[in-house]
């Protein structure tokens, strides 16, 4: 039904005025291809100008077929970059670094099940490879990638069964990963907010509580600020003024802090002041992002339709 919904609103989209259409969401609005500055879209075409040259000379590098989809997918075309990792992996069935960047981007469209599907074959696949550090695509102003081509398979692995609902195989996940999520701050902060959730959604509170333990006010983050700051409200030591007031209305960061926010709500049974801040994350956030999908998957099981 949903394909049949989507195909529909594809079909109308190609004679209307609105941004193109890359999918549904979760609760059954239409996931219309984002904005973004005229500067910022220039650079990106650019970079998706070379990644096209690089993929056309050696069209089965697994490099190549890795960054043009990456390229493809910072534009928001999510669909074309599903279908170029989909024909690479047609080439290299078994390789984790393809696998990875599908399963990421089916999580934005919001194919779940695929998803962990895609991460649970790279995360065996890895089993007796090395590590190595991922380059930013979009680096971070320090210009120093923080995560390996290993710790973003889990990581999104956990995370595709967390937006799924299945919260035993999200904490098996972020146990598998644990010693790749310690790999810097900005890993440690990422993997543990999801991970601190999943517990105490299994009803886990010491365990969770344990791993607050290595997060400190001071850490060395340049990339992960708002899940730094919703750890450090986990423990206590901020407020949830103070951790939106480091989040700019309309920011990624907004987005994450809010869907935290009222995660913890939720968990604790506030669910009035949980559907306050998904609901203004629904209306105002960006719908790529992860803090949004999980609002969306909350909402979508509650039945509430559109906010």
């Amino acid at each position: 039904m949903k394909q049949i919904l989507l195909l529909l609103l594809l079909l109308a989209g190609a004679c209307a005025g609105p941004a193109p259409l890359e999918g549904l969401s979760l609760i059954g609005g239409p996931l219309r291809r984002p904005a973004l500055p005229d500067e910022t879209r220039s650079d990106l075409e650019a970079k998706l100008a070379a990644a096209q040259a690089d993929y056309e000379a050696a069209p089965a590098d697994v490099d190549a077929i890795v960054w043009l989809g990456r390229r493809l997918a910072y534009l928001g075309r999510y669909r074309e970059a599903i279908e170029v990792y989909t024909r690479g992996l047609s080439l290299h069935p078994d390789n984790p670094r393809l696998l990875r960047h599908r399963g990421h981007r089916l999580i934005t469209l919001r194919y779940l099940d695929r998803a962990v599907t895609d991460l649970t074959l790279a995360s065996l696949l890895i089993r007796d490879l090395r590590d190595q550090p991922e380059e930013d695509g979009l680096p971070n102003p320090n210009g120093i990638p923080r995560s390996t081509r290993h710790s973003n398979i889990w990581y999104h692995l956990g995370l595709a069964h967390y937006l799924r609902g299945d919260f035993g195989r999200a904490e098996a996940a972020y146990v598998g990963g644990q010693a790749l999520g310690e790999v810097n701050d900005d890993m440690l902060c990422a993997h543990t907010f999801w991970h601190y959730l999943t517990l105490r959604r299994l009803g886990k509170s010491a365990e969770a509580s344990a791993l607050l333990e290595a997060i400190q006010p001071q850490m060395e983050i340049l990339e992960n600020n708002a899940y730094h700051r919703l750890l450090l409200y986990f423990r206590g030591d901020l407020s949830r003024e103070e951790v939106l007031a480091e989040a700019a209305e309309g920011s990624l960061d907004r987005t994450t802090a809010s869907h935290g926010l009222g995660a913890l709500d939720l968990i604790e049974g506030r669910t009035e002041e949980a559907q306050k801040q998904f609901r203004a994350i629904l209306t105002r956030g960006s719908w790529p992002a992860f803090g949004y999908i999980a609002a969306e998957a909350e909402w979508a099981r509650w039945g509430l339709g559109l906010p």
